[in-house]
């Protein structure tokens, strides 16, 4: 978790624990698995322990650390993702044809990387701007950290072996019944507000909106509601769907849920614990935004608005902080939602109607930086929440994911809303 003190101290000891995060959920791999790229929108992991420590080089070391000299001229280049205003960057989809760097060179570039960055913390002369900028990198590190588990449980599932990540230790429970939990609504205020901490640009400015009563489902959908769905004929019911949901289910020949599969009369789930029984109880998860629009509709109900989502989320306490490396998925909702709905938080990430735009007022940040978030608002939907990936103290109400609405590998899932 980031902590809120922004000293160079403060940010010496968080530096250290999210930087040692991500070589933890890196120590069950064997090092053939940290080149492996299923598809072009996933990553190696790492590659993407290289571009977290990339971004640390080419945003604080370059402009802050005096006579600073790149640790390679080359990963300027292999290691930037999207940033186009610093150059070209390496092919997305060819990043598992980079052998060399070697796992060991990757690591060797982080520590010193790292100690370098520890040695501008402990200086006289960090200016406040370089604290500014290590502690977007450690926010963009815990995105990324997500990202790890995600493209690595889709890298796996290519493999007939089903290979476990990680062993579970823990036992599915029976969830609590759903239910509608009327809201008021009314002119509200959206966005991060700055005396609360970090966010990212893209969360404000804070700004007001009108939202009308509505209901809000008091926990995410479940598999067996959502095998419902699929009995029901879902998947062949055009009248539900979407008209570029319909292609995009036919062309891609979808029939349930990306990890589903069935075995004679018996569904299993792949997970990073391996291949498990389907668990009607539990969340389901990475589905797209088609999906999720469809089975809305067939229940007669919505899916609900970010602005709704956020009027609620943010009057509720985030009680699960997600990232549980003996429970690397969603989990059931097993208390009773009396007056604030269940698995707002570190559950899944929970698609929203709202299509990802700026809200009124945004601008950009200047130079480079003003790639990370606004040139991707357009042709993608808005997620609110956070999953089982995300790294502790990286959830927040006021937060904006945002996927394309064909994306099912993260591990999105359904929230309902009704109107009133």
């Amino acid at each position: 978790m980031i902590d809120q003190d922004r000293t160079p101290h403060g940010r010496l000891s968080d530096f250290q624990s999210v930087r040692a995060l991500s070589e933890q959920i890196c120590e069950p791999l064997a090092v053939e698995d940290y080149g492996l790229q299923a598809r072009v929108e996933t990553s190696p992991l790492k590659w993407h322990l290289a571009h977290t420590t990339w971004f640390f080089e080419t945003f604080v070391l370059k402009p802050f650390m005096p006579g600073y000299t790149p640790f390679h001229p080359g990963y300027e280049q292999l290691f930037n993702s999207y940033y186009n205003s610093l150059g070209n960057p390496y092919p997305r989809g060819q990043r598992h044809l980079l052998s060399r760097p070697t796992v060991a060179e990757v690591y060797d570039y982080r520590h010193t990387i790292d100690r370098q960055v520890l040695d501008l913390l402990d200086s006289s002369h960090c200016p406040p701007e370089a604290l500014a900028r290590i502690e977007l990198g450690l926010h963009h590190e815990q995105q990324h950290q997500e990202l790890m588990l995600t493209d690595l449980k889709y890298n796996l599932a290519q493999n007939p072996l089903w290979p476990c990540y990680r062993e579970a230790r823990h036992t599915p429970s029976e969830t609590s019944g759903l239910r509608f939990l009327s809201q008021p609504g009314g002119v509200l205020w959206i966005g991060h507000d700055p005396a609360q901490g970090f966010a990212f640009d893209n969360e404000g400015p804070r700004h007001q909106v009108l939202v009308q009563p509505f209901a809000l489902a008091s926990r995410l959908i479940t598999n067996g509601e959502y095998l419902e769905f699929i009995q029901d004929g879902g998947y062949s019911r055009p009248e539900l769907w979407l008209a570029d949901g319909w292609n995009q289910s036919l062309s891609q020949n979808w029939q349930h849920p990306l990890y589903w599969q069935r075995q004679g009369a018996q569904w299993l789930e792949f997970t990073l614990h391996g291949l498990q029984p389907l668990s009607p109880e539990l969340p389901v998860t990475h589905i797209s935004y088609y999906e999720a629009d469809a089975f809305a509709r067939w229940c007669g109900a919505r899916l609900c608005t970010e602005f709704e989502w956020e009027s609620v989320a943010s009057q509720t306490a985030i009680s699960r902080q997600g990232l549980d490396f003996a429970w690397l998925h969603p989990t059931a909702a097993t208390a009773p939602a009396t007056l604030h709905p269940l698995q707002l938080f570190g559950t899944t990430w929970q698609w929203t109607q709202s299509a990802y735009l700026p809200y009124p007022g945004y601008r950009a940040t200047s130079g480079a930086l003003g790639e990370y978030n606004g040139k991707f608002m357009c042709n993608q939907q808005v997620l609110r929440g956070s999953s089982c990936a995300t790294p502790p103290g990286h959830s927040r109400a006021s937060y904006r994911n945002f996927f394309y609405p064909h994306d099912r590998w993260q591990f999105t899932g359904i929230r309902l809303a009704r109107d009133l």
